[in-house]
């Protein structure tokens, strides 16, 4: 969704003059926090996954288990509350 409206705002502000401030702002905005949010989506997946497969070998541990999880996606998760931030700051302060 982010890099869709980078791309509109791009193909919008791209004139015969070249791209203009306001373009490179929403551009910049769109691929901070479309390219900041891969990596902790790719991260939350591998330790949902990982979790699961351990539930299923120990059911016994699915408390422990389950409380290190959601610590370790709140972790992940942060990365992409940072990207956000970055890009609203680029979009409002810049």
């Amino acid at each position: 969704m982010a890099l869709d409206l980078s791309m509109f705002a791009m193909l919008l502000s791209v004139g015969a003059q070249g791209i203009t401030e306001e373009g490179a702002k929403l551009l910049a905005a769109g691929l901070a926090i479309g390219l900041g949010v891969v990596g902790p989506g790719i991260g939350i997946g591998i330790l949902g996954s990982g979790a699961m497969n351990a539930i299923g070998r120990n059911p016994d541990a699915a408390g422990a288990i389950t409380t290190n999880m959601i610590l370790a996606i709140a972790f992940a998760e942060a990365l992409g509350i940072y990207s956000l931030i970055v890009a609203v700051i680029l979009l409002f302060v810049v």
